[in-house]
């Protein structure tokens, strides 16, 4: 008797919690998709990360192991946040990207967080696209932001 053919979802990529063998290749896919900055240390941030919720960091990998996106939430008890969305250029247009937001909020739900929030930066009008197209808006505020630590130096 011949072997039942793997159902389709067996072959999607899926997403599943960070595991510190990620960490190189989640380093390799945000400098591809052009997430780093000299003054944010990527493997301190992962570090960081992981000291804070760590179960709300996922990436999503092929069904061969391959990480071809992540994601970074974290919850302070009033609001979530997103950080770090990626996906591999290769794979952008799939829906991975929603995907990974869906697990993010999936968390973030089940914390009891009641407002997610996330920044683009000024200009990436494909991304603000993306997050108005998963009922995602515009708020009516000024982020502000001040360094404490320094990781380019």
């Amino acid at each position: 008797m011949a072997a039942a053919p793997p159902r389709p979802d067996a072959l999607a990529p899926a997403v599943r919690a960070f595991e510190a063998a990620d960490e190189a290749a989640v380093v390799a896919l945000w400098q591809r998709c052009g997430l780093t900055r000299p003054w944010n240390d990527p493997g301190k941030d992962i570090r960081r990360k992981l000291a804070e919720r760590r179960e709300l960091f996922g990436v999503l990998t092929t069904p061969a192991g391959e990480v071809i996106g992540s994601v970074m939430a974290g919850y302070d008890g009033h609001r979530g946040w997103i950080n770090c969305l990626a996906v591999c250029p290769h794979h952008q247009g799939q829906g991975h990207g929603r995907r990974l937001m869906a697990w993010a909020e999936a968390r973030l739900r089940e914390a009891g967080c009641p407002k997610i929030n996330l920044q683009v930066r000024q200009g990436n009008e494909q991304v603000l696209a993306f997050y108005a197209a998963l009922g995602y808006t515009v708020d009516p505020v000024v982020s502000l932001g001040k360094r404490l630590e320094h990781d380019d130096r």
